[in-house]
């Protein structure tokens, strides 16, 4: 069997799929299984140990290279090709591909071509599915029933590449997002490590040696490293063996992802990397700002916590994605978060 799986948006998506390759090879263990992706995500799934081949879509040359994968695909001869993207552009490759199996969701405007279509509804009711049990309805259309978590492979070089920071105990904090409404500001992560590594209730449970590394892309590093200049004085003054390292645009997210797997715990907000974390099951905490867990983005690690306002606000959520700015101008959906919530967090796992 033959399989193409389509996903195009954003790395924590394209992360999130990976559950449909884990459950197509527990299934179908001979099953070719290829992967399309928008550029600038490829880095994830290229060594995946289970995935035959990558494709990959530059979106800056849209319609050329997506007729060229068209033709690619048709040539292919796909048993099944199964798209999760509920936009025009990939529905027509799925609906054009000549695959026996054209499976996707009915939002796809192309969907009246497809052998199989479902429904993928986002809500607030708190049983609302997770995002990957909406992705795994495509399955179906192939006789698979069984749900798989999601997982990404680091390979032996992204492995070597971190071992240098994993001599002590440390966590991961990823402090930045793409959506303003959607980080948790900036002088409340610095509140937060402050008290943590600063206050002796705090840090006398500490190892000597106790590290944090900031990790972020290479437009992260500016704000990872405010953070570092505001306790890295503080932390000499007080004579302290502790260390916050900037590492925002050092690592690929594959090298992130190895370094997680050595973590005590990861902090991010619901973005990607939360979803990076539970790919290698790393322990992880997601601060959800103006988001909420019911739309169903949250943490699949083993051990996973969730942090959120404990205040009613009538305007949260105030939408599915984030915004640049709290369109209330308030932001009391990041603002009434107590530090001591995500301290009470990072206590349990230390302890």
């Amino acid at each position: 069997m033959k399989i193409l799986l389509i996903q195009t948006a954003f790395i924590g998506d394209v992360i999130l799929a990976t559950s449909l390759i884990e459950s197509v090879y527990a299934t179908y263990p001979t099953a070719k299984i290829d992967f399309l992706l928008r550029k600038g995500n490829e880095n994830l799934l290229q060594e995946h140990l289970l995935l035959n081949e990558v494709l990959i879509w530059d979106k800056k040359n849209k319609y050329k290279s997506l007729f060229k994968l068209l033709k690619k695909i048709r040539s292919a001869q796909y048993d099944a090709v199964l798209n999760l993207q509920r936009f025009g552009a990939t529905g027509l490759l799925t609906a054009f591909s000549k695959a026996k199996i054209k499976a996707g969701f009915k939002k796809n405007p192309f969907s009246w071509a497809f052998t199989h279509k479902y429904e993928h509804i986002i809500t607030t009711d708190p049983n609302s599915p997770h995002e990957i049990e909406r992705n795994s309805k495509v399955l179906e259309s192939i006789g698979i029933n069984e749900l798989r978590k999601p997982k990404l492979y680091p390979s032996a070089a992204d492995k070597e590449k971190v071992k240098e920071f994993i001599h002590n105990d440390f966590i991961c904090i990823a402090p930045t997002s793409v959506w303003f409404t959607k980080q948790y500001p900036l002088q409340k992560w610095i509140d937060c490590i402050k008290k943590l590594l600063l206050e002796e209730e705090n840090y006398k449970n500490l190892s000597p040696n106790f590290e944090i590394h900031l990790l972020g892309a290479p437009s992260d590093r500016e704000n990872c490293q405010k953070i570092v200049d505001e306790l890295e004085c503080k932390i000499i003054q007080k004579n302290l063996g502790f260390k916050v390292n900037n590492l925002a645009g050092k690592l690929s997210l594959m090298q992130s992802a190895a370094l997680m797997q050595h973590t005590k715990l990861v902090l991010a907000n619901d973005s990607a990397p939360l979803h990076l974390a539970s790919s290698v099951n790393a322990p992880v905490c997601a601060v959800f700002c103006s988001t909420v867990p019911a739309f169903g983005f949250t943490p699949l690690s083993d051990t996973s916590f969730i942090i959120e306002t404990e205040k009613k606000l009538d305007c949260r959520p105030c939408g599915l994605h984030g915004y640049k700015s709290c369109p209330k101008g308030h932001f009391e959906c990041a603002e009434s978060i107590k530090t001591e919530q995500i301290l009470r967090v990072v206590e349990k796992i230390l302890d």
